[in-house]
């Protein structure tokens, strides 16, 4: 109140509120959180300023959060429930708060689903020729990281070397579950021929995938031309050709 000594006294009233930006609250935030595939999990943000900061969730790069059967760029308030989660809802996702004190804040929770290995293959059956190379794929889908490898019949573990190259492919995608194992078979032999498996492990279980390879015989064909001199009326055959004629 501002008052000055006059008469009659004069007197002016006005209220003054301090602002603050907001800050996330860290004791009563999520941190990094790791769910079983099909469970239900509730992420909380909460966060101090004033006025009382408004939280908003998002996902990283752009994907839609997913909340049963429906898909949401983004939900509003201090908790972010997931029902039934699946490896589609892995990834991080952010909390934001804003309270039109700049700057806003944010925090990233990262959400890893635990799931065990499952290998897609594009095509059991494969068909080269002698001579050539020959890769076989498998995709791989699992978290945690699984240990990978191919073997061949007998159980034989197949590593790199002049004849085989054994490649790992991970996605681009930092929080991605997926990855492409091949298998690089150099000038393919009689022996080559046979089945691949390519097997994954990781703490939630163990799965495989076999391929079949196959041989595609090109042989090329070989002609033979002579001449013969025989009598009228003689019979001749060619057995090379099996042919026979009387002249």
């Amino acid at each position: 109140m501002c008052q000055i000594n006059t008469a009659p006294m004069i007197s002016q009233t006005r209220h003054l509120e301090v602002v603050v930006p907001p800050s996330i609250d860290e004791e009563n935030t999520s941190s990094d959180m790791d769910v079983r595939e099909g469970a239900d999990v509730t992420l909380q943000c909460r966060a101090d300023g004033s006025p009382k900061p408004v939280i908003k969730w998002r996902r990283e790069e752009d994907k839609d959060i997913i909340l049963g059967s429906k898909r949401v760029p983004s939900v509003e308030g201090e908790f972010l429930k997931l029902i039934r989660t699946s490896r589609l809802s892995m990834g991080a996702y952010l909390c934001i708060a804003s309270n039109g004190v700049l700057p806003s804040v944010s925090k990233r929770i990262m959400l890893n689903v635990l799931f065990a290995p499952m290998i897609l293959i594009p095509s059991q059956l494969i068909g080269a020729n002698l001579g050539e190379d020959v890769t076989l794929v498998c995709n791989l889908e699992s978290y945690p990281r699984s240990v990978t490898y191919w073997v061949i019949a007998g159980g034989i573990v197949i590593i790199t070397n002049n004849k085989y190259q054994v490649i790992k492919e991970p996605s681009d995608s930092p929080s991605s579950y997926k990855v492409k194992l091949k298998l690089l078979i150099r000038d393919l032999r009689p022996q080559d021929f046979g089945s691949y498996t390519c097997v994954a492990k990781n703490s939630l279980g163990e799965t495989e995938g076999t391929i079949s390879l196959y041989g595609e015989y090109y042989q090329a064909r070989k002609c033979f031309y002579f001449y013969v001199k025989v009598m009228v009326g003689q019979t001749i055959s060619l057995r090379g050709a099996q042919y026979q004629e009387t002249v």
